[in-house]
């Protein structure tokens, strides 16, 4: 892991200090606006979301390369590995976009999103989940 470029070591790292105060401040800002102009107050929220994945990316991609660095060096197949990120990618997908829906005010449309978000998890899980159960099958005969 030597080759590995740490990225708390880098230059500009991103601190969940800065972070928490993004958020911090635009909630305050979003409760204030919401009962006023509710339509600013969601784009408000979805924007603050977007620039705090935006600030996380490059930790985001300093793990992929990691975990692919690891992968690499190992017997696990590249197929595992794309279908965990996937997996880690549909449900914070689905997970932000419940949240928006929330701040919204559609808890409904929030929760649909979310069964969609694991029924689809499940989906792309499934050729790992039956190589499991064909491996522990071959290990019992």
């Amino acid at each position: 892991m030597d080759s590995v470029c740490d990225p708390a070591k880098e230059d500009s790292p991103v601190e969940i200090g800065s972070l928490l105060a993004i958020a911090i401040i635009v909630t305050v800002l979003t409760v204030l606006i919401r009962p006023h102009r509710p339509e600013i107050a969601i784009w408000l929220s979805v924007i603050t979301g977007l620039i705090i994945i935006g600030r996380i990316l490059p930790l985001i991609s300093f793990l992929v390369r990691t975990l692919t660095d690891i992968t690499a060096r190992t017997n696990a197949g590249p197929v595992y590995f794309s279908t965990v990120l996937k997996v880690v990618g549909i449900a914070y997908l689905a997970g932000f976009g419940a949240e928006v829906c929330r701040d919204a005010g559609e808890r409904a449309t929030a929760g649909k999103l979310e069964l969609a978000g694991k029924v689809i998890i499940l989906i792309t899980a499934l050729p790992v989940l039956i190589a499991v159960l064909e491996t522990i099958t071959r290990f019992l005969k």
